[in-house]
């Protein structure tokens, strides 16, 4: 699955890693309901490093269409919320 990463580039992520990126999904979406800053900006951080970590960079210029779309480190918890879909950032 090729997701991007805003403002930093494109990474094939395995299928056999969504389960657990879903697990940090989760927690991303319940401190966004219980509008937690601290923990939403800690569930973000864990999320988008864990991304970098088992992804695998694209070229710059792949043109690779994203299948998921993360918001940047620096994002305000209502961007975020924004983003959610029904399945939060990350769909099962």
């Amino acid at each position: 699955m090729i997701v991007r990463l805003m403002g930093e580039g494109q990474l094939d992520v395995a299928d056999g890693d969504l389960a657990a990126l879903n697990t940090l999904d989760g927690e991303l979406e319940s401190a966004i309901e219980a509008g937690d800053e601290a923990a939403f900006r800690a569930a973000l951080h864990a999320l988008l490093e864990s991304v970098r970590k088992v992804g695998k960079p694209l070229p710059a210029d792949s043109l690779a269409p994203s299948e998921l779309i993360l918001p940047p480190a620096d994002a305000a918890i209502d961007e975020v919320r924004a983003m959610l879909g029904d399945e939060g950032l990350i769909p099962d």
